[in-house]
């Protein structure tokens, strides 16, 4: 397929996981893809891995609450690779903590990855796209949390809740630009982090309608169809891929 051919995409968060997932399969498709990671390392080497298949991807380690590193995220990629047709807001972090234990230091942590990276990113990618006037796509990562009640995350279901009604909020100054914008909710996935949990899949297969967690190509299928051109009349969504988890909703108990 080469629906992304000439296209530029920058992905926050993508050392691994579904971000890398996602990286990958934007680059296979012809994409040019800035990679970004927190994890300098992590970063390096997930690019590298990307560019050894054979195709076109750079590295770009740093923090996205900054406001002046996604600024200048996004001037790198336009003087590297011409453009910034796709911007996905994939960095969040997740600290557990009740209402009655959560510190203003993680509360702010979560809060500054989670919707300031987003927010700005989507500013000044927006800005890119404004200027060159062909459009584009934009994406942020939201969560099944953000949808159901889960012990222990009232802060990080606060940011997804609130990235879903941001991709509504979006829509009025991003239309008439032709910039589509949506969410994607991933539930139960498996990744390098919940595999570190032996109980993750067995638990999580019980619970899930379709018997299994998502594996991180299922969440990047649904990502690429979000900012491909067959999603253009698409905007202010948000697309849950939870394998049928929100409409039953059990606890993950052991």
């Amino acid at each position: 397929m080469t629906d992304f051919v000439n296209q530029t995409a920058i992905i926050t968060g993508a050392g691994q996981g579904i971000g890398f997932a996602i990286a990958r399969a934007l680059a296979k498709q012809g994409a040019n893809v800035v990679l970004n990671d927190y994890d300098e390392a992590l970063a390096h080497k997930a690019a590298d891995a990307i560019q050894q298949d054979g195709y076109r991807c750079e590295a770009y380690p740093g923090d996205v609450s900054e406001v002046s590193f996604i600024e200048q995220m996004v001037d790198t990629a336009v003087s590297r690779f011409g453009s910034v047709d796709i911007a996905i807001a994939n960095a969040g972090i997740t600290i557990f903590g009740d209402i009655f234990t959560t510190t203003p230091d993680a509360f702010q942590k979560i809060v500054n990855v989670n919707l300031r990276g987003s927010f700005f990113l989507a500013q000044a990618a927006a800005r890119q796209m404004r200027e060159q006037g062909k459009g584009g796509s934009m994406l942020f990562m939201s969560s099944v949390v953000g949808h159901q009640a889960h012990p222990g995350l009232p802060v990080y279901s606060m940011t997804k809740a609130g990235l879903e009604m941001l991709a509504k909020q979006l829509v009025i100054d991003f239309s008439p630009l032709g910039i589509t914008v949506n969410a994607i909710a991933p539930g139960a996935t498996l990744t390098e982090r919940t595999l570190d949990d032996p109980t993750y899949i067995p638990i999580w297969s019980r619970i899930t309608p379709m018997g299994r967690p998502a594996t991180v190509e299922d969440i990047a299928n649904a990502a690429l169809f979000l900012v491909s051109p067959s999603s253009r009349h698409i905007t202010g969504q948000s697309l849950v891929v939870d394998g049928g988890w929100t409409s039953v909703s059990p606890p993950p108990v052991e």
